[in-house]
């Protein structure tokens, strides 16, 4: 049967027993999937409540049928297998019908689907009773009264009374009403609301954000779709959801939980507890890992990042160096149930599934969807920036949050957030004593500085310096990697580049989160670094600031994430296309740690930022900086390869490195000094 975990809701891909099936198996199949669906009598039905009830027990009486045919079965005849195949491939629709029925987080999608569902449930009733009349009771070994039992089912299918029921009309009727004033932007009756969400169960901040994430998900699934027929109901159900995180549920329950003390946690509880974020982060992006998975060699990687490993020409598994397939993907789905664990207790945003990434890239989406969408996203904007100028701490915090979340999302939402003038209330806030509140409204700031006009309000506001101060002193280090990542986007403006330089401090800085970060506060400070960088007055203020020795510390550091080395030596080769900048990487020793990352890297990025510098190093350091790559026995093969594999940039490069070492060679040779080095034989050797 398929995988219903990936299956669109309302969607039923059933299949049709095996005609070569064993009469026994088909029947013992049945049976257990009988079982499977009477299972469902122990949950919540959200919306077409009786419907459901009414074919559990319309199944739990064709079960006691079945069973009995169990035990005493002799041979089943073509017709009662033919009857059962029936049976079969109806029950598989029913059960995938009911799982929809009971997702705990697709309520308010399945209330406006609530007719259609009633449609489903008839259609199945009537597949069931044509089942059932097929039915050869009299080829059967069994009592008068299950005979008659199976006649009494068909007659509960004839006469059931399956329909749109009047109480999921009227808060259905109720919702449309919601939605429409939003779309005239009217206010919201906030009776009405509420009156939908409790007749969902939906009573707190998590089951509306699982609401959301749903959504979000679904949305992604139907932007893939050439009709995007309901993209925008999905979109009003979506901006109506965040509206109600925002302004009904003041309490994050999962924030809550998560520094509560339960005795009674359950061994993955402890186990989670005791991970750390940063063991969930794919060791190519440093990002939370949303779709992980393993390859043949045992290292387990982000999907999107592993694929666009391969898709750059990289055959080998980023961290063993060795060749795999690159359609040997397995998802992980134990890693990915403990993450998804994780970030619900700890309040961290992580994307629900690689199709939705994959499908739709959400930072290019710069309108809402859907009027009412956008009318309800700007009204919850509205809300949330009062309450950060008005609010209480605990009020504060709960807004800063929710910006967080918004301002990830897209590009609307940010443009909103800034519009309504959120980005001095959120630099107010980095000064407040508490690290919950500082986090939420730097990260928040974070995410609001990839939109153009935020950076211009940040400087204008004197931005600069209270990132600054949160990237050396933050109350707690993800405020301070944030804060660098800020930084790292105020950058990429050239005239920042240079008021960023000017502050004395903003290198050092930078460069105590490269030495006293987690990974990823070493990613966002090196990539700041970087940033600056293109702005060449900023070299001799790096170069004096100690940024070469930092880097090559770094560089010789054992265990280092890929990305950490390609950024470092991204920063060395800009540094080193200056003449002061090529000295002061020479006078570090930095010539055998680079020739050591050349001849252990599989990355091609690390092996042309290599080259770069070692061309530099050659022009200059000189004889002695080529006799020492003369003599290295092991960098003929990565030239080589570049020569052929790499860009139009790094093939010269390489080329021109390896038309020095051959000049040198032959000038010692000639004059005497030592046998000549066979470069090809040399690389034949090493490949």
């Amino acid at each position: 049967m398929n995988d219903v975990h990936t299956r669109r809701i309302l969607t039923f891909p059933a299949i049709r027993p095996c005609e070569s099936a064993p009469p026994a198996t088909l029947l013992s199949s049945l049976i257990t999937l009988s079982d499977t669906i009477s299972s469902y009598k122990s949950k919540s039905f959200y919306s077409n409540a009786q419907n459901a009830k009414d074919s559990l027990r319309l199944v739990g009486n064709i079960l006691v049928f079945l069973e009995e045919i169990r035990r005493d079965q002799t041979g089943l005849s073509c017709t009662m297998v033919l009857s059962l195949s029936e049976l079969h491939y109806v029950f598989q629709k029913l059960r995938f019908l009911l799982e929809d029925c009971t997702k705990s987080d697709a309520r308010m999608w399945m209330l406006t689907r609530a007719e259609k569902v009633s449609n489903q449930f008839r259609a199945i009733f009537r597949s069931i009773i044509v089942a059932l009349d097929v039915l050869p009771l009299d080829s059967v070994d069994v009592s008068i009264e299950l005979k008659e039992l199976v006649g009494l089912v068909k007659n509960q299918a004839l006469n059931s009374k399956l329909g749109f029921r009047p109480e999921d009309q009227r808060v259905l009727e109720h919702l449309r009403s919601i939605l429409d004033q939003l779309e005239h932007q009217m206010v919201l009756d906030r009776n009405n609301l509420k009156q939908v969400l409790d007749y969902l169960g939906i009573s707190s901040w998590t089951e509306c954000n699982k609401e959301i994430k749903f959504l979000d998900s679904e949305i992604g699934s139907e932007r893939s779709t050439p009709k995007k027929s309901d993209l925008g109901i999905l979109s009003s159900l979506l901006g109506l959801m965040i509206y109600s995180r925002c302004t009904v549920f003041t309490m994050v329950d999962g924030e809550r939980f998560a520094n509560s003390g339960d005795s009674q946690e359950s061994t993955s509880g402890h186990l989670i507890k005791s991970l750390n974020v940063d063991d969930f982060r794919c060791p190519i992006s440093l990002e939370i890992m949303s779709d992980p998975v393993t390859l043949t060699t045992g290292h387990t990687y982000d999907r999107s990042s592993i694929e666009k490993w391969f898709r750059s020409g990289n055959l080998t598994c980023p961290k063993t160096g060795e060749k795999v397939n690159s359609s040997n993907l397995v998802s992980n789905l134990c890693i990915r149930s403990i993450i998804k664990q994780y970030c619900h207790d700890n309040g961290i945003s992580v994307a629900e599934s690689v199709d939705n990434n994959r499908n739709r890239d959400t930072t290019n989406t710069d309108t809402g969807g859907s009027v009412a969408a956008e009318a309800a996203i700007k009204m919850a904007v509205k809300y949330l920036v009062d309450r950060l100028v008005f609010g209480t701490n605990e009020v504060k915090h709960k807004a800063t949050y929710e910006i967080r979340l918004l301002s990830k999302a897209n590009v609307f939402n940010r443009s909103c957030l800034v519009e309504a003038g959120v980005v001095p209330s959120l630099l107010d806030l980095l000064c407040v004593k508490n690290p919950k509140i500082q986090e939420n409204a730097i990260a928040a700031l974070l995410n609001l500085s990839k939109y153009s006009k935020t950076k211009k309000i940040l400087v204008e506001n004197g931005g600069l310096e209270l990132i600054l101060e949160v990237a050396q002193n933050g109350l707690r280090m993800e405020a301070r990697q944030h804060a660098a990542g800020t930084l790292f986007y105020l950058a990429s403006v050239d005239e920042y580049r240079d008021i960023i330089g000017k502050i004395p401090r903003s290198i050092p800085v930078l460069m105590d989160l490269v030495l006293e970060g987690t990974d990823r506060g070493k990613k966002n400070a090196l990539v700041a670094i970087f940033g600056l960088l293109m702005y060449p007055e900023n070299h001799w203020k790096a170069l004096a600031a100690g940024i070469v020795p930092l880097l090559v510390d770094l560089l010789r550091s054992p265990c280092q994430h890929e990305d950490l080395v390609i950024d470092s030596l991204a920063i060395l080769a800009t540094l080193v296309e200056k003449h002061d900048g090529a000295m002061a990487i020479l006078s570090s020793g930095a010539l055998h740690v680079i020739l050591d990352v050349v001849g252990s890297t599989s990355s091609r990025a690390a092996r042309e930022y290599c080259v770069t510098l070692l061309l530099a190093m050659c022009t200059n350091g000189g004889g002695d900086v080529v006799r020492v790559l003369v003599s290295n026995s092991a960098l003929m093969g990565p030239l080589y390869s570049l020569l052929t594999e790499g860009g139009s940039r790094a093939s010269r490069k390489a080329s021109s490195l390896i038309r020095i070492l051959h000049e040198f060679n032959e000038k010692n040779v000639s004059s005497g000094m030592r046998r000549p080095i066979r470069f090809q034989e040399q690389f034949v050797d090493v490949w």
